[in-house]
């Protein structure tokens, strides 16, 4: 027990301090400018996003429309009922994906960790087509509980083969990879002796797009996020606590099964609603988390809300880029995030090649 007090005691950095007993946290004034110049970034990428189209609108006008001070009411309803949802969606798929990244990669300890690399959107995914051309009629509501029990399976199945203490830190990516293959397969699978219909819609789906999304799909989503993104914030002390290791963990007084099942719940169940709202967007669960950790550090209270803002700016930006690019070809957002992040991952893949 002596060795593991003496690496508590002297854990205290300017970002969070640790002690034996409950776990304190002191977020520092830079991570809270980060965040709030972050939220900033994304409240303007929103407006211009919302302004953006064939009919385009000037930012101060989306602004005066979205507060209800606008004139104009065929303006109105272009912003507020066809883009401002979409917008929002963006937002939220952004910040969730980005939280589960966080989580996952701090709960492993691996910096190459991320839902969708790891299979677990890929499970989501295989049960979202699946009930998409099963069931033709459908509603958004119910694609949730879907994607979240795929991406439940394969969690349970990565945690049983890969997830041991002895592993390299890429063990975990290559049982994920392989896990992904697999529900990929039954993906294809599903699309192949589907309707021409439903097999249409999956295959805009898997795209990973925000498109067409309305309040209906945001409302839907809103009280998933609103139920998994609080314990994200509430444990993010304790994560702190088990990226220290589980004797350390101990000492200071965290119970370290079941906040490393709460932990893996939280962000299997945020990964997994993301991808049954918006389809497979892939890497933001990867990059946002290593850029806010570029940003504030590797103290959870920090890195996770300053992650969220970061997702959500990616996916913005991202949704805006597609549909700027090309006028008269929308590529969708998960495509331009795949252009960027798939050389970040195999930069770090390489980087990462001698552990």
């Amino acid at each position: 027990m002596g060795r593991p007090m003496s690496v508590v005691s002297r854990l205290t950095t300017g970002e969070a301090t640790l002690r034996a007993g409950p776990v304190s946290l002191r977020l520092d004034r830079r991570a809270t400018l980060i965040f709030i110049v972050l939220c900033l970034v994304v409240f303007a990428g929103v407006v211009l996003n919302v302004g953006y189209g064939p009919y385009p609108v000037p930012p101060p006008a989306v602004v005066r429309t979205v507060l209800g001070l606008g004139d104009d009411a065929g303006q109105a309803f272009v912003i507020n009922t066809l883009r401002l949802p979409r917008a929002l969606v963006a937002v939220a798929v952004g910040a969730a994906l980005a939280v589960s990244g966080a989580i996952l990669q701090g709960l492993t300890r691996n910096g190459l960790a991320a839902p969708d690399i790891v299979g677990v959107n890929a499970g989501a995914s295989l049960a979202a087509v699946s009930l998409i051309v099963a069931v033709p009629s459908v509603s958004a509501a119910y694609l949730q509980p879907a994607a979240l029990g795929g991406a439940f399976i394969v969690a349970a199945l990565l945690y049983v083969l890969a997830w041991r203490r002895d592993s390299s830190p890429v063990r975990l990516v290559l049982v994920g990879i392989g896990l992904g293959a697999i529900a990929g397969a039954g993906t294809t699978f599903m699309i192949t002796f589907g309707e021409v219909q439903q097999v249409s819609l999956a295959l805009i789906w898997l795209t990973g797009s925000v498109y067409g999304r309305g309040w209906d799909e945001l409302y839907s989503f809103l009280p998933w996020l609103l139920l998994f993104l609080p314990p994200a914030l509430f444990l993010a002390r304790r994560l702190n606590a088990l990226n220290l290791g589980d004797d350390v963990a101990h000492v200071i007084g965290v119970p370290v099964r079941r906040t490393r099942a709460l932990l893996l719940l939280t962000s299997v169940a945020l990964a997994g609603t993301a991808v049954a709202t918006a389809g497979t967007i892939g890497f933001v669960a990867l990059m946002a988390p290593h850029i806010a950790r570029r940003m504030v550090g590797t103290s959870h209270g920090s890195l996770i809300p300053v992650a969220a803002v970061t997702g959500a700016a990616i996916v913005v930006g991202a949704d805006l880029v597609g549909r700027a690019v090309l006028p008269q070809v929308e590529i969708p957002a998960g495509i331009v995030t795949a252009i960027l992040g798939a050389p970040f991952f195999i930069y770090l893949l390489y980087r990462s090649r001698n552990t």
